[in-house]
């Protein structure tokens, strides 16, 4: 437990009948970066504020930063720093005004200088003064962060923190998490997008509100067994159709151009390769599997928990 920041057993919500998470256990390591990954509804903000005690679990128990998520949800507040997936500051303040409000909150000694540090630390030290509602997308989201930073927290949870932004702003922010998980703080973030799951050391699947793998992200492919062959050539769409109808084949997925033909028995796919490959009129590769094709694989032969309820 004392490398642990999160530990949690047997987590469990209902909602109007339905349980959006159903017996969920995940353990994260002190300062590591742990993706969540999983579909739009999948239950990753329901479980996400459960760990951090914002939410009371209908069953289930664990701890985070040593507090226990059921009695101690108040010790774990004060040590957590969660960044929504909407921006959730005030539009009619400045960015210096915003975080001032933050340090009044947590009551922080010496404010002025921490607001000071804040901006620093984020780039934000030029815009202090600007109204966090004319922002872009990009500097709303850093300003979140610097937010969620202020009192230095030893957990980050970040909800979706990337959506709306362009690339250029979501690698910046990358490059700040990983600045962070060096300087020990453990970040727990749901995603899911792919190319941001690849920065993550640990990655946990979760679809329907249950857990489907989790693991080191390096190790993921391999423990589901995954065996991808990549297929570039002509009239790609006609393969595609082609290659759904064989039984070997447990997925295909198109890539632009590209399709990635994936499945678990080894040796059967290979054949269906070789097979293709020698009509020569595809170049067919193989290569280790990706978190993509994982995702996609797991998602297929996840159950829906709401399938049949009426709108």
């Amino acid at each position: 437990m004392t490398d642990l920041a999160i530990s949690v057993r047997g987590l469990t919500k209902v909602f109007n009948g339905r349980r959006v998470v159903d017996d969920f256990d995940m353990d994260v390591p002190k300062g590591a970066i742990y993706g969540f990954l999983g579909p739009n509804g999948s239950g990753k903000t329901t479980t996400i504020r459960m760990m951090c005690g914002l939410l009371t679990p209908e069953a289930g128990s664990g701890q985070c930063l040593g507090f226990d998520i059921r009695t101690q949800s108040q010790r774990i507040k004060e040590n957590v720093g969660y960044m929504t997936q909407r921006f959730s500051l005030y539009e009619d303040l400045t960015i210096r005004e915003n975080l001032d409000f933050i340090a009044r909150m947590y009551r922080l000694p010496d404010r002025p200088a921490r607001v000071a540090a804040a901006l620093a630390d984020l780039g934000l030290a030029d815009r202090a003064g600007q109204l966090a509602g004319t922002l872009s997308g990009g500097w709303k989201q850093r300003l979140a962060l610097a937010a969620c930073m202020i009192h230095a927290p030893r957990l980050l949870l970040l909800d979706e923190p990337t959506a709306g932004v362009d690339p250029k702003a979501r690698r910046d922010f990358w490059d700040e998490i990983r600045r962070l998980s060096a300087a020990g703080v453990t970040v727990l973030v749901s995603t899911h997008y792919m190319d941001e799951a690849v920065q993550c050391d640990f990655i946990a699947y979760i679809a329907y509100g249950r857990k489907l793998i989790a693991g080191p992200a390096t190790e993921i492919p391999d423990m589901i067994g995954l065996v991808t062959w990549r297929v570039e050539g002509p009239d790609i769409a006609a393969l595609e159709a082609e290659l759904r109808q064989r039984p070997e084949v447990e997925q295909v997925a198109r890539f632009g151009a590209v399709l990635h033909v994936s499945g678990t028995d080894a040796e059967a796919l290979d054949r269906v390769a070789g097979e293709f490959a020698a009509r020569g009129s595809h170049s067919w590769q193989r290569q280790k599997g990706g978190l993509e094709e994982a995702f996609i694989y797991l998602m297929a032969s996840a159950t829906d928990n709401f399938a049949g309820v009426a709108s």
